[in-house]
């Protein structure tokens, strides 16, 4: 049984999620808090499998709710997801870092609802694709920006292999399909993914996809079409444009990635 909190000072919100929560064999509600303190005080009451938390919220906020919790070293098996509104994603680097197994947005679909849990109940990373897309243009923007070498503070830490497997990860592949392109048994690689996440510190695979980033494991390049398309993230309303966000692998001195020679991965969701 998959136990969640909900934690959103809209009761209307919380009372809808729970209604279709609960219609779920394998999923129980088992608190509900109105404010970000209410909502570390009952994950420490109830040790939630799953908490969805709104990102905005009174007395404490979701980022700071959910620093709390992941600091909390009682709390290491509660999975937080943000739930956030469309054009919240200027947060999602700070909620990551605090420890937030991935987002939402309130507009999702039921079915994607209840898969989110099941996702981040068994120590996935997921992020809904609108908020994958706008989290990679971040990148972008940052990359382009004059500044200096990205710190590899970890890096050497980990082996080939390990680096490998966080760079797939980084480009929303599951065990299984890391497995698949590093032509290992997917137990192998859950191995290496564990064992960069316990080197790395990392709480979950998405403090993994921040630390690809951030140390320059992968770095995110722009490409455009032959009519002058830019790769950014789609609108509301307004077609897809014809270029799309791209990863590029830093390739590791002595073997181990290979994925520079490849054609990139489109990056549409991470659910790993």
């Amino acid at each position: 049984m998959i136990r969640v909190l909900l934690a959103d000072d809209q009761p209307l919100i919380r009372s809808g999620f729970r209604a279709l929560l609960e219609l779920e064999d394998d999923i129980e509600v088992v608190a509900e808090a109105g404010d970000g303190a209410a909502a570390v005080e009952l994950a420490r009451r109830h040790r939630p499998d799953v908490a969805l938390v709104d990102i905005q919220m009174p007395v404490v906020d979701g980022i700071e709710a959910t620093r709390r919790i992941a600091a909390d070293p009682d709390l290491t098996g509660v999975h937080v997801v943000i739930l956030t509104n469309y054009g919240m994603d200027e947060y999602v680097l700070d909620a990551l870092r605090a420890g937030a197994a991935g987002f939402l947005v309130k507009d999702v679909v039921p079915e994607d609802l209840l898969h989110a849990v099941r996702v981040a109940a068994r120590g996935d990373a997921l992020l809904a694709p609108s908020i994958t897309r706008r989290l990679i243009a971040r990148y972008v923007q940052e990359a382009e920006r004059p500044r200096g070498p990205a710190p590899a503070a970890g890096l050497q830490e980990l082996t080939n292999r390990e680096r490998e497997a966080v760079a797939l990860v980084a480009q929303g592949l599951s065990n299984d399909e890391i497995a698949e392109r590093m032509v290992i048994s997917p137990l192998t690689a859950k191995t290496h993914v564990n064992r960069a996440m316990a080197k790395l510190g990392a709480r979950d695979r998405a403090q993994l996809v921040v630390f690809a980033y951030e140390s320059g494991l992968v770095s995110p390049r722009r490409t455009r079409c032959p009519r002058g398309g830019h790769g950014t993230a789609p609108r509301r309303g307004r077609a897809r444009p014809s270029s799309t966000l791209q990863l590029q692998t830093r390739p590791q001195i002595g073997g181990g990635l290979h994925d520079q020679d490849r054609e990139p991965r489109r990056l549409e969701g991470l659910t790993a």
